[in-house]
């Protein structure tokens, strides 16, 4: 059985797989108190389920980008469970996560997250026959550099605040598919999905050496040699 864990932002998500199949999967809006709910929604899950953390054969964390304290809380606390239960841990991009969930349509998948300072966390992915692309690296930018670079029908996911989502069908039109708001809610039965790919091939994370991924560019940087 896999063990899913999301806290990248203020949605977290649980998720128990095995075979394939969904066994319980939980998501709640925690706000900023990852630390305080991931665990007790952990046994809550387990319990209402009535399995057994014993079970748990891997896990999989999303490792960000997302917000400093929840990224800290869910991959601290995936490592500390991979040690103790002896298990394989794996680590998936929260962008790559996101985007999974509209991997049917066949188009391209733009994943978009608030980074703060006016910037996007962003990247885009597509399924093509069977294989699933990465089209562009997880990076940080503007909205108005994103619409530059969108010459094809789109799909937009992730946290869209009202404001990028206008903007969005504004200047790109019928190119920019938005999935309602319900749809766009992060699951962690799709991040299992996606680690569940990752262990089928042997690749695994070390819980000694998996890190988030932030993508922050540095507030302060050296100046230039005159």
């Amino acid at each position: 059985m896999l063990l899913a864990i999301d806290t990248s932002t203020d949605t977290a998500s649980l998720a128990l797989v095995e075979d394939s199949q969904m066994l319980a999967e939980l998501t709640w809006c925690c706000g900023q108190n990852h630390t305080t709910t991931l665990l007790p929604q952990l046994t809550c899950l387990l319990d209402q389920s009535r399995l057994s953390l014993s079970a748990v054969s891997g896990i999989i964390v999303a490792r960000g980008p997302g917000s400093f304290n929840g990224l800290r809380v869910g991959i601290s606390t995936a490592k500390g469970l991979a040690f103790s239960l002896g298990v394989p841990l794996v680590g998936v991009s929260t962008l790559e996560a996101a985007a999974y969930q509209h991997a049917e349509t066949g188009l391209p998948i733009c994943p978009i997250f608030n980074a703060g300072r006016g910037e996007i966390a962003t990247a885009r992915y597509q399924m093509k026959g069977k294989q699933w692309l990465k089209l562009a690296g997880e990076h940080i930018t503007t909205v108005d550099t994103l619409l530059l670079q969108i010459s094809t029908k789109t799909v937009f996911c992730g946290e869209l605040t009202l404001p990028i989502a206008s903007q969005l069908k504004e200047y790109l039109k019928q190119k920019a598919i938005i999935p309602p708001p319900a749809s766009r809610v992060r699951r962690a039965g799709f991040l299992a999905e996606l680690g569940q790919k990752q262990l089928a091939t042997g690749s695994y994370d070390s819980p000694t050496s998996l890190q988030p991924l932030y993508l922050r560019r540095p507030a302060i940087t050296k100046p230039k040699h005159r």
